[in-house]
């Protein structure tokens, strides 16, 4: 649903967490090399959504030949604690792919993760579903700033 005018994000207090995770396809014939990664990926955000006591929140992805995933987290505890819980499915998934394409350069990756406080950011939104931060955390409609 598209919400008219502009609107923000209202974090709360604690902060929020946006982790960004991506590869690069560098050698995209090497379909044997990548394609575990790409199918272990949407395994990994069914189960976050099926535990929203991970601490996820949500987040978008673009697949190219660079593919990108902009997540949201509740904390960086909770981020840390799930990509390295013996129990979860990050773990086998990222030593599989260690072991499948290690540094042989077949495949690109990397990942930033950002700790955000209230007043420290900027999120807008106009005219346009909630989305980003908005989408993640509480939708709050903007104050008219009148004509520039």
């Amino acid at each position: 649903m598209v919400s008219d005018g502009r609107w923000t994000a209202r974090l709360p207090e604690r902060g929020a967490v946006v982790f960004l995770l991506g590869m690069r396809f560098n050698k995209p014939w090497r379909v044997d090399r990548w394609w575990p990664a790409v199918r272990a990926l949407p395994r990994m955000i069914a189960h976050l959504g099926k535990h929203p006591e991970l601490g996820f929140l949500g987040g978008h992805s673009w697949f190219g030949r660079t593919t990108v995933l902009v997540s949201y987290w509740r904390s960086a505890d909770d981020l840390v604690d799930f990509v390295s819980a013996r129990s979860g499915p990050h773990l086998a998934a990222w030593q599989a792919y260690d072991r499948a394409v290690g540094a042989d350069g077949t495949v690109g990756s990397w990942h930033e993760t950002y700790l955000l406080r209230p007043g420290q950011f900027e999120s807008v939104c106009a005219d346009m579903p909630a989305f980003g931060l908005a989408a993640a955390y509480r939708h709050e409609r903007l104050a008219d700033a009148g004509p520039a």
